[in-house]
């Protein structure tokens, strides 16, 4: 038996889990006030006050760091690496430390796990962070060179529904022709063929279909034309791609609960916008099925918004079903999908990787 330490760190949380094997016997969200963390000036200098709530938290819990055979951390921001379990070395470390990558809480996941993992002279791990990047190469091109696509999107959770999907096909997902759609706050519709996400729209920077909060791809020449009125900032057009676009533009909510509750009880602007939201992503999955050729085993629905059956996933149905039969797996289960991918590991049945090689690999390929 296999015992596993998830540690997820969000911008005003921890969560933590406990797996024995497959089966999650403990799980606490521990939350922190600001008043807590604004005595920090970065992410990094939060690492001892978490490390105590966590040391805490499982001394509370009849545990200690000395009871588990591996502890895996939320990846944070990389250099682009493909898929996988990877094993935290010094050269991750060095890289969450410096924030070289850019600044967030999930850093720290690592860090946290490194540390902990050595006191109690075990490995730890991180799982398909969100810089994963598995591109087909003509998936790069944008059509201008100096504007590449980017591989940003809901990684875990994507690999994680991909295989459990594979599974239910009678699949190893290395063998799979999968299109993966996670729908929450953000939107990605990825592409995995034979084990690889080859092609996903940019889910956190404005690429795909529009969501609850953000505006996905709009008319370009209208969005130049609007940048350079002279009416508006920056930062006031970011915040409109991002943050007050999607359903809030429309509809001045970000919750897809709210917008169920006015279209049952007649509003049809609420119908039509949330209509339209479910138009675009089959318009996506559309797209992506024509890219793999058509050759796909299922297409697989996941993230918050795939709890609403009543109206998102039956439009949907509608919309692809002639494609591939749909699997629907509502929610995105990330403290499972670290310890599972540790488990695979522990098990032998996949191979950990190695970050500063996968990393070097990655930048010899965008050099030539």
């Amino acid at each position: 038996m296999y015992r596993i330490l998830v540690i997820n760190p969000g911008s005003t949380s921890t969560k933590l889990a406990i797996f024995e094997n497959e089966d999650m016997i403990l799980s606490e969200t521990l939350r922190h006030s600001s008043d807590e963390l604004s005595r920090y000036d970065t992410i990094f200098d939060q690492y001892e006050f978490r490390k105590g709530v966590i040391v805490d938290f499982l001394e509370k819990s009849g545990y200690s760091i000395h009871d588990f055979s591996a502890i895996v951390g939320r990846g944070g921001l990389l250099s682009p690496i493909p898929g996988g379990t990877y094993e935290v070395n010094t050269s991750m470390i060095d890289e969450l430390k410096q924030a070289k990558y850019g600044e967030h809480a999930s850093n720290l996941g690592a860090v946290l796990a490194y540390e902990l993992a050595r006191i109690a002279g075990i490995k730890s791990y991180i799982v398909d962070p969100v810089v994963v990047d598995e591109l087909a190469e003509i998936a790069r091109l944008s059509g201008h060179p100096e504007l590449p696509r980017k591989s940003i999107f809901h990684a875990l959770n994507q690999k994680a529904v991909a295989r459990r999907a594979a599974a239910e096909l009678g699949k190893n997902y290395e063998d799979a022709n999968l299109i993966v759609v996670h729908m929450g706050g953000g939107i990605s519709v990825g592409a995995h063929v034979k084990g690889k996400v080859v092609d996903v729209n940019n889910a956190l920077d404005g690429d795909g279909p529009f969501t609850p909060e953000r505006s996905g791809t709009l008319p370009l020449t209208q969005l130049i034309d609007l940048c350079f009125s002279g009416k508006y900032s920056k930062e006031w057009v970011m915040r409109r791609i991002k943050g007050n676009g999607g359903l809030v533009a429309y509809l001045g909510t970000n919750s897809a609960i709210e917008v169920q509750k006015r279209i049952s009880e007649g509003d049809k602007k609420a119908e039509i916008v949330y209509r339209a939201m479910s138009y675009q992503i089959a318009k996506w999955i559309g797209k992506t099925a024509a890219a793999m050729r058509g050759d796909v085993d299922a297409i697989v629905l996941t993230g918050g918004l795939a709890y609403d059956e009543r109206y998102m996933i039956s439009w949907l149905k509608e919309y692809v079903s002639f494609i591939a039969p749909v699997f629907v797996y509502p929610g995105g289960d990330e403290e499972k999908a670290l310890a599972l991918g540790v488990l695979r590991v522990l098990r032998g049945q996949e191979k950990a990787k190695i970050y500063s090689k996968e990393a070097e690999k990655w930048q010899k390929i965008m050099s030539l």
